[in-house]
């Protein structure tokens, strides 16, 4: 038997691509609409045994978790909970495909929601866009399934959509070995971030009466309160995180200024590292780059990404710091020989 199939729509898939297959499997099962869908008549559709076709409606429910009914021999998705259907442009649709592989490449778990939107946005496409969705549901399906973080980003995403206070244990980075403290958070914001990999809750710290940044995978204990919260109308959060430079925007702004060696000037030169940057070219090819950041927490690390490349000016404690840092890698390579 033929490998490529035939379906209704006169389209050909290799029948082997399980996620190809559970995206089309979906397109039919939605636009089946209230009416729902048999698994025979489905089968036919696909170009695949009744047995593959229920298998894969019983995948989309307990794998994707597509909110799938079924009453009477009939499959169909529910409408409860779900937004209306949009249209897109064919840029649009590329826009939305490219930062949805952007997002796949740095997935470190399987998130079944992200799945199910792609299959969704995959079910809308013509080609070449639509194999490329299907390329990265089968690269995120791949990855092992974080069923805790998962449940963690639910309850913090409901307290932050219902605007409902959320307490929760929180372990700091920087905390002593086993510290924990209890926090009372107004959910403003959740935030991935590009250095980390991680998500975060941006948010009211009522035990710390201010601004504070959360990673989600330090949150534990979570529960979403019957206390509900307005946020401030003088909170303004583009605003405020884009001081950052990456996700932490709760610290004083300081003026970061790093002097970079004609070796490394050009490729700093090419990129908008921050919003507030400005560069200064000197004589010989050198440059200076400057900006005012959120804290020094996080572009100390991008400033070590360039080894003896770059010389923080300002601030002292900043550049004491990255010398430190630089003395002390410098020892251990010595005594290695």
């Amino acid at each position: 038997m033929n490998r490529n199939a035939e379906h209704a729509s006169g389209e050909r898939f290799d029948k082997s691509d399980r996620s190809a297959r559970l995206l089309r499997t979906l397109k039919y099962v939605e636009g089946a609409g209230e009416a729902g869908i048999r698994p025979e008549d489905l089968a036919r559709r696909l170009g695949v045994s009744r047995r593959t076709a229920y298998r894969d409606l019983k995948a989309l429910e307990r794998e994707v978790e597509v909110p799938i009914w079924n009453s009477h021999g009939r499959w169909g998705v529910t409408s409860e909970g779900l937004l209306p259907a949009l249209r897109f442009s064919r840029d649009e649709a590329l826009s939305l495909v490219l930062a949805a592989r952007l997002l796949a490449k740095f997935s470190t778990g399987y998130d079944p929601e992200f799945g199910a939107a792609l299959m969704k946005l995959g079910g809308m496409l013509d080609e070449p866009l639509r194999s490329s969705v299907e390329r990265t549901v089968t690269q995120l399906s791949e990855l092992n399934r974080d069923t805790a973080a998962q449940q963690r980003l639910r309850l913090l995403a409901t307290a932050w959509v219902s605007g409902r206070v959320v307490e929760f244990d929180y372990a700091a980075a920087w905390s002593n070995a086993g510290a924990v403290r209890t926090a009372r958070v107004h959910p403003y914001l959740i935030e991935p971030s590009s250095a980390t990999l991680a998500t975060y809750l941006i948010g009211y710290d009522e035990t710390r009466k201010a601004l504070r940044t959360f990673r989600a995978d330090r949150i534990t204990n979570i529960k979403v309160t019957s206390d509900t919260f307005v946020q401030p109308k003088d909170v303004d959060l583009e605003h405020t995180l884009a001081a950052a430079w990456d996700i932490v925007a709760d610290q004083p702004l300081e003026e970061i200024v790093v002097r970079f060696s004609p070796a490394v000037a050009a490729r700093v030169a090419e990129t908008r590292w921050h919003p507030s940057q400005t560069i200064t070219n000197e004589p010989g090819g050198s440059l200076v780059w400057k900006a005012r950041v959120s804290g020094s927490l996080e572009v100390r690390s991008w400033i070590l990404g360039w080894g003896d490349g770059a010389e923080v000016l300002r601030p002292e404690t900043l550049r004491a710091d990255v010398a430190r840092t630089h003395a002390t890698a410098a020892a251990t390579y010595t005594a290695r020989g």
